[in-house]
């Protein structure tokens, strides 16, 4: 197989049982006559599937920057498979609400996530197998050393049933070897969307605050891949303990987006720069606030010099009559 992974990619499936992101999700209440269940796919932040049970037709969709290139077959069996987990999520989530004496009526949200890291040349890097009863529970597997971390009652009951019916090797291998075949064709299919370099476009923004002093706010936007460095220095020195950063966000177009901003006394602005590094870039970006220019009043200048070129042509047609009517 043809290596062209960099580095390690993420595929994250969610699931939500209210069920979420796969994340999946699981969620019930008074107004659902059944659960309604989500099902996404993200590679690293990219979101490339997506499930919703309470579609008008529940189906497994593409959602990538790329072009489908799956035969219909596969989206047949991949809804399927999904239709067929439903049952589970319930059975896990009426299991988890007996432990706290609570009926199915009220609002209740159970999310699966689970993911898988894969190294360059298509190998299995590290896996995570995470279940959330929002909001008390949490149940995680540690892949490397297959036994579950658990926070509340109800995760430690499920905890042990699990351990009792050897689920940890099931779930062992559908993280090393089913994650891994799922994300290769992606990988495949969507190479070059997915390896290649938007390099950040930066501006800075001016904001003066109620106490008169000013934010500076450094974006950078349109940049792929999501890896990225913005700090603010002042006068040379690094101001990382007093800086407001984001962390990188799609920008909902396939690109990513990210700011940092620092608090400055008025009138000292340009004491501070603004660094940016991505991978795209030979080296750093330095920027800074630059105050707008005074705007120029171009229509008095013209309709001066209009008026003036005028004034100069009555002035020379007046002395040419006055010759000619001399001579």
């Amino acid at each position: 197989m043809k290596t062209f992974v960099r580095e390690a990619l993420l595929l994250l499936l969610l699931a939500n049982l209210a069920l979420t992101r796969n994340p999946k999700a699981l969620i019930t209440g008074p107004h659902l006559l059944e659960p309604q269940f989500i099902f996404e796919v993200y590679l690293d932040d990219l979101h490339v599937e997506r499930f919703n049970s309470r579609a008008e037709t529940p189906r497994l969709e593409h959602c990538a920057p790329w072009v489908d290139q799956q035969d219909p077959e596969y989206w047949e069996k991949r809804t399927q498979d999904i239709l067929n987990t439903v049952d589970t999520y319930k059975d896990i989530m009426k299991k988890m609400l007996y432990v706290y004496n609570e009926n199915e009526g009220g609002y209740h949200t159970l999310k699966i996530l689970m993911a898988c890291d894969v190294l360059p040349g298509g190998y299995y890097g590290d896996g995570q197998f995470k279940f959330f009863l929002e909001p008390s529970d949490v149940l995680m597997l540690t892949v490397n050393r297959s036994t579950w971390l658990t926070v509340g009652k109800a995760a430690a009951n499920l905890s042990h049933e699990w351990n009792e019916s050897d689920f940890v090797k099931e779930v062992k291998k559908l993280l090393v070897c089913k994650c891994v075949q799922f994300l290769v064709p992606m990988l495949q299919h969507g190479k070059e969307i997915l390896l290649r370099t938007d390099i950040p476009k930066i501006h800075v923004t001016h904001e003066v605050r109620d106490d008169g002093k000013i934010t500076l706010r450094c974006w950078a936007m349109k940049f792929y891949h999501t890896i990225i460095n913005v700090t603010w220095q002042r006068d040379g020195s690094n101001q990382t303990m007093d800086m407001d950063v984001i962390e990188t966000r799609p920008a909902g177009d396939g690109t990513f987006q990210k700011w940092a901003a620092v608090v400055v006394p008025s009138g000292e602005e340009q004491r501070y720069t603004c660094h940016v590094y991505h991978e795209g870039l030979p080296e750093p970006i330095t920027v800074r606030w630059e105050p707008p220019q005074p705007s120029v009043l171009i229509m008095p200048i013209v309709t001066g010099l209009v008026l003036g070129a005028v004034l100069v042509g009555a002035v020379v047609t007046f002395l040419i009559w006055k010759r000619r009517t001399k001579g």
